[in-house]
């Protein structure tokens, strides 16, 4: 067997009904017969997307590693309303998926979808490619993805969400940010251009954002929170996957997260990834349960055994590696692959590096220059992505 055959092969086995806009909340059946663990209702939470007026489920849809489109049908069934997914999905695959499920309900559900291309004629052709994909003549809104830096936002950009919202394309012009929100949102609010932030908010990043995501909704925008669970671990990490799953499972922190995410009203709604429906059900859960002090103290413990490997995000490490490596960026995509079970998405991201960049080997270096002030172990993990990337 080949090297490539062989990585392969090795990363296969250890990677392994219409929403009532109106009303604040409401308690609706869930429909299907298909799951083993349903709860007699679930009560879903209305919140108001900012200046937009669109009332959304609290708890939304990401699409990012869902690969059974019966799930996404199922979700729509329930009164989910909102579904985001992005050009860059599982290589493009998943914006078909979304669409195909989602065809019969499209005028009742918000549908957004985003484009990382870096000019205006490329943001307007993967902005074509995505309306063909998700069978529709429009999406609800359409985001800029993955800037950090105000210099990350060109005029072209603002140019394309222009011309597409004339156009009725898009309804409403969004951008999406990992990291970097201290710097950006400001900028993004001066600008006056956009409708909607879509923002990593978690219980595990620095309690700044919350004023961050705070300056955002009073200005208007309407504020989605991705990136909820913290990494997640649904798959299990590398160091213990068992275990970790077994943990997560008995001690519901995926839910707390959840939870604590939801208890900031400046948060419109969430994107949590769901793969399956026994994690759409507990996902809506949190739409009708507070946040407690037994969910504060299962967070904790769980932050505890994260620290080793979550990046939170806070924007230390930038600059910091003497070879110029955007270290979070790339623990963000080992993130995808390891925890997120998406190999595909964390290779396509980190094949954007310049060849430069992508041949920086981390064992070459006889000491590091980056300290990450929350225990991350950054060298393991980065010659981790570099190992499986390269």
């Amino acid at each position: 067997m080949n090297s490539d055959a062989s990585r392969r092969s090795f990363l296969v086995a250890g990677l392994t009904a219409p929403a009532a806009l109106g009303s604040a909340s409401q308690t609706l059946p869930q429909k299907s017969s298909s799951s083993p663990k349903l709860v007699p209702e679930t009560k879903f939470e209305y919140r108001t997307l900012g200046k937009t007026g669109l009332k959304l489920t609290s708890v939304g849809f990401g699409t990012m590693i869902t690969s059974d489109g019966t799930v996404i049908e199922r979700a729509a069934d329930m009164g989910v309303n909102y579904f985001d997914t992005a050009r860059g999905y599982q290589s493009g695959n998943c914006e078909r998926m979304v669409g195909a499920a989602l065809k019969s309900y499209r005028k009742k559900i918000v549908l957004s979808t985003k484009s990382a291309a870096r000019d205006k004629a490329g943001l307007l052709e993967h902005l074509e490619t995505s309306l063909r994909e998700l069978q529709t003549d429009w999406v609800d809104i359409w985001y800029l993805h993955a800037k950090s830096k105000p210099s990350d936002v060109t005029d072209e950009m603002l140019e394309a969400q222009a011309i597409a919202k004339k156009q009725g394309k898009i309804r409403f012009a969004g951008i999406s940010t990992h990291g970097g929100q201290t710097e950006l949102v400001p900028h993004v609010i001066g600008l006056k251009h956009f409708d909607v932030l879509l923002t990593s908010y978690n219980f595990a990043m620095d309690p700044s954002m919350s004023a961050v995501v705070a300056s955002a909704a009073q200005a208007g925008l309407g504020v989605v929170g991705m990136k909820v669970m913290a990494g997640g671990q649904r798959r299990g990490a590398s160091s213990g996957s068992d275990r970790t799953r077994e943990i997560l499972g008995r001690d519901g922190a995926m839910l707390a997260a959840l939870k604590w995410t939801l208890k900031d009203r400046n948060v419109h709604t969430t994107i949590p990834s769901i793969t399956d429906i026994d994690q759409l059900d507990e996902n809506l859960r949190a739409m009708g349960s507070s946040f407690s002090a037994t969910d504060e103290k299962v967070l904790a413990a769980h932050l505890r055994r994260i620290s080793p490997d979550y990046c939170r995000m806070c924007g230390t490490c930038t600059d910091m590696c003497d070879k110029g490596l955007p270290v979070a960026d790339i623990l963000r995509y080992w993130m995808y692959a390891e925890n997120y079970g998406d190999f595909s998405l964390g290779l396509s991201n980190y094949r954007e590096l310049s060849s430069e960049l992508g041949g920086v080997r981390c064992g070459e270096c006889t000491s590091c220059s980056v300290h990450c002030p929350n225990g991350v172990q950054v060298v393991r993990r980065l010659s981790r992505a570099q190992e499986c990337f390269a």
